[in-house]
């Protein structure tokens, strides 16, 4: 893939009936849409696991329908995040990294702990919960990133407290829910929820060209210049992995939009 090596553009989960219109084959087997979605994108979050516990056959064979070098994102249990008390997840934690993720092998990219609207920042209890977090499994090093939906985590002490912990802090581009795009952890994970139902690609072109742009700046280390920011914005030296997802917003055209995202960066226009 070449420039675009560090650069990976999915969508969340591949079972969802509009795609059967604006993006399977018809007739394409319910069995095959992995293995049909995995060869158009370079990544997909996997979402079902946020609702029920998947076994290590899952995983096995998710791993086994997907091309070499394709990576999954796989969303953590909400038992783990949508709770009064983070810093006692402890075992819906233990529960969900050993539930078959070393399946995935090298497959596996970053674990998204998504917390709920209603959870404000408090320093104490999120330490503590980053302190859950495993740095390995096996022999595999865990990168995690957080969805934090509540404004008063845009604030100098999560990013701070992020930072030393090493773990990433999702950019949501939605008018539903902060969006900062403050760099935490050593790769930037953005989902794109503002996609419009009457633009066939999700978002227009000129749109997709920015995001193109944007991706390009943080995988050579660098921040846009035109996003929110919650602090100051800090360059880093440092070529840094980028996840950029489709999700929600005009779902039924995630998939074009990504389409159009990785054919944007293929041509350099970035």
């Amino acid at each position: 893939m070449g420039k675009t090596s560090l650069i990976r553009v999915g969508i969340g989960g591949w079972d969802y009936a509009p795609w059967r219109e604006t993006f399977y084959p018809q007739g394409l087997a319910q069995r095959r849409a992995l293995e049909y979605a995995s060869g158009k994108v370079t990544s997909i979050e996997i979402n079902g696991t946020y609702y029920r516990t998947a076994k290590p056959e899952h995983f096995a064979g998710w791993h086994a329908q997907t091309p070499d070098g394709f990576m999954f994102a796989v969303k953590a249990s909400r038992y783990a995040t949508n709770r009064k008390a983070l810093g006692e997840a402890g075992e819906a934690v233990e529960r969900f990294v050993n539930s078959g993720l070393a399946e995935l092998g090298d497959k596996l990219g970053p674990l998204l702990w998504q917390l709920a609207p209603t959870k404000r920042f408090d320093p104490d209890e999120l330490e503590a919960f980053f302190k859950l977090l495993p740095d390995k499994l096996g022999q595999r090093k865990l990168r995690h990133v957080l969805d934090t939906r509540h404004p008063s985590f845009m604030c100098a002490d999560y990013l701070k407290l992020a930072r030393r912990h090493k773990v990433a802090t999702v950019f949501t581009d939605s008018p539903d829910y902060p969006s900062y795009a403050d760099v935490t952890g050593d790769f930037v994970y953005a989902r794109l929820m503002d996609a419009r139902a009457d633009i066939a690609t999700g978002y227009g072109k000129p749109a997709l060209k920015k995001w193109a742009a944007r991706a390009a700046l943080w995988r050579d280390g660098g921040q846009p210049d035109d996003l929110p920011y919650a602090g100051e914005p800090k360059d880093g030296a440092k070529a840094r992995d980028v996840f950029v997802y489709f999700i929600n917003g005009a779902k039924e055209r995630a998939p074009a939009a990504a389409m159009e995202l990785i054919a944007t960066l293929a041509t350099g226009a970035a």
